[in-house]
């Protein structure tokens, strides 16, 4: 058998508690959040279009869920999700051309990514009011 000649021990596996939380973890925890939250969201979409081609009855109660407060909840946090996603995937694209990997401009594009999906989503409902409200 064969004896270590190492002098130190070994260094331990860094925890989370040694890691200060910052920009760029967050936007990459929200980006795979936002990814399960967009697959669920297509599902909804699916069973929207089910309704629509199975009955007027099943369109008319999905149209009432979508309608309703939660209905109108999950689809702006289903738009935000999208926008959030989306914004990640083109940081992460940048990313990949080797462009914005330095820390400071890392953290902006994480900024600018919950900014502009956060914008975007509330231009998107914003119109979608203002085309209801000129009915």
């Amino acid at each position: 058998m064969s004896r270590s000649t190492a002098t130190r021990a070994r260094p331990l596996s860094p925890h989370l508690s040694v890691y200060r939380f910052t920009p760029t973890m967050a936007m990459s925890i929200l980006h795979r959040i936002t990814g399960i939250v967009v697959y669920f969201g297509m599902l909804l979409v699916a069973a929207w279009l089910v309704a629509a081609a199975t009955s007027p009855g099943l369109f008319d109660t999905a149209q009432w869920i979508a309608g309703s407060w939660v209905g109108l909840v999950v689809l702006v946090g289903l738009t935000w999700a999208m926008y959030h996603h989306m914004l990640g995937g083109i940081r992460h694209f940048v990313w990949d051309t080797g462009t914005g990997l330095e820390k400071r401009t890392a953290t902006t594009l994480a900024h600018l990514t919950w900014i502009g999906s956060v914008l975007l989503t509330v231009l998107t409902w914003g119109a979608f009011v203002a085309l209801l409200w000129s009915r």
